[in-house]
Parts: C-alpha cells; structure tokens; sequence
C-alpha cells in the first residue's frame, strides 16, 4: 500500500482526493498538511510538514502557491517524491520544481486530467499531418465565470503539445479584434469564453478545406484532476529523481 501525505488536505481539492484515496486499494492518505485540523478527516494534520512525525512514500500538493516553497525545500532535503497539483506557480517557483527534481522524484502537469493528457498526446500526432495538409489550427476553451486567467493553462500546453509537433514553426493569437487582417498560416488561434458554472470545456479545432476535424474534452467535475493526482502518486512512489509529467503516467 502507498502512504501519501496530503498537502493542502482541507481544501476542497485535497478533500476530493482523500475521499478518492480512501476508496482506491493502492494507496492510502496518511497524513495532512493544514494550518488547521477543521474537516472531518480520517489521518493526522500537522501544520506543515516539517512537523509532520507519520512516514510516507509521496507527498501530493494541491493547496497554494505561497505555500509551494516551504513543501518543495522540505521534499528536497528528505528526497520525499511530489506529486505538485497546485497551480499560479510563478516562474521562480516553477524553476525551482526544476531544481528539486534533481534531489526527488517530482511530478508536475499544466492539468492533471488523465483525459486531457491523452487529448495532448492526440492532437500533437493529429498536428503532424493535418497542419502539413494546411488544416488551419484553433482552440477554444470555456470556463466558469470566476476564473480570472485566460487563455486557461490547459489551452496553452495544448498549443504547445500542437507547436512542439511543428518544430515551433508556429505563433498564438488571442485577439483578432484588435487590427482586420487575414489569418496567418503559420498561427494558432486560441479563444477564452466565460461563463456560468462551467468546470472546463477545451476544442481543439483542425479547419481544411471543406473538413473540420474537431477534438473536444468536457471536464464535469473537479473530481477528475482528483482522480489524475491520485494515479500520479501510485507511479511516482519509488522512483528516481526527475521530472515527470502526466504522459509518463498514461504512457
């Protein structure tokens, strides 16, 4: 059975996973890491981790970012594998992701969906051939109307899976309003709608002439990137220092 230490298990993200957890026979929640023990739960809260005395094999961390560089400097030093789910990571703190996976085994997605993980696998291949044939490429992406970023983290890496496929040959645009040209062969349109309640919606669009091959993904609850860190902790428990993301886990 794999111990996990639950980082940020109060939050409503770290309760979906615990609730995952309890119901997944591979691994357990041993442990959480609150500023206080407020929730019904069915394992220790310590504070930080530092205080934390119950042994484990991963630490999955779904809290804040200004809570990121205590956990990192703590998995660093024990060599303590991380599973990091929280998102708003500045670029600092992204570099030092980077530099903790040199110690420890680090895992870490721009969504930790496993289905949009193999929507990024998908469209990288698609790109390969229709970009070639001049499919025109854009993506849109729909979100709840208290979500204060645009385009979402999950459109850009799709860009990027796209982008990455093309030897970066391409450039992004997420306005057109702002001069009336044609579009350019060589960009990626990437548009922002918000709205309502809605958890996630992202096309990914590849337009021909007289084709439209579309690829959609529809998240319905936030259970599923619950349900992703959850599998990224049963593999990343025992590994070797690097950096993984979630098409490791997929395959």
């Amino acid at each position: 059975m794999i111990r996990a230490i639950m980082h940020g298990c109060n939050g409503a993200m770290g309760q979906v996973i615990a609730g995952i957890a309890q119901n997944d026979g591979e691994i357990t929640i041993v442990a959480g890491i609150d500023i206080a023990d407020n929730k019904n739960n069915s394992f220790p809260v310590f504070p930080s981790l530092r205080e934390c005395t119950v042994e484990a094999d991963v630490v999955i961390d779904f809290s804040i970012a200004k809570a990121a560089d205590a956990m990192l400097d703590w998995c660093e030093e024990t060599g303590m594998p991380v599973v990091v789910c929280t998102t708003g990571l500045s670029d600092e703190q992204i570099k030092r992701v980077s530099e903790v996976s040199e110690k420890t085994a680090v895992l870490r997605s721009a969504n930790m969906s496993l289905g949009v993980n193999v929507l990024l696998k998908l469209v990288k291949e698609a790109a390969q051939v229709l970009a070639a044939a001049d499919f025109d490429m854009e993506i849109v992406e729909k979100h709840h109307n208290q979500k204060v970023d645009a385009p979402s983290g999950t459109a850009i890496a799709l860009a990027d899976s796209i982008n990455e496929a093309m030897d970066h040959a391409y450039h992004y645009k997420y306005d057109r309003s702002a001069e009336r040209v044609k579009r350019d062969k060589k960009e990626i349109g990437i548009q922002a709608v918000r709205g309502g309640s809605i958890v996630g919606e992202h096309d990914v669009i590849f337009a021909g002439r007289d084709e439209v091959v579309t690829f959609s993904h529809t998240a319905y609850s936030k259970a599923i990137f619950a349900k992703g860190a959850v599998q990224a902790a049963k593999f990343l428990a025992g590994k070797e220092p690097g950096l993984y993301t979630m098409a490791d886990v997929i395959g």
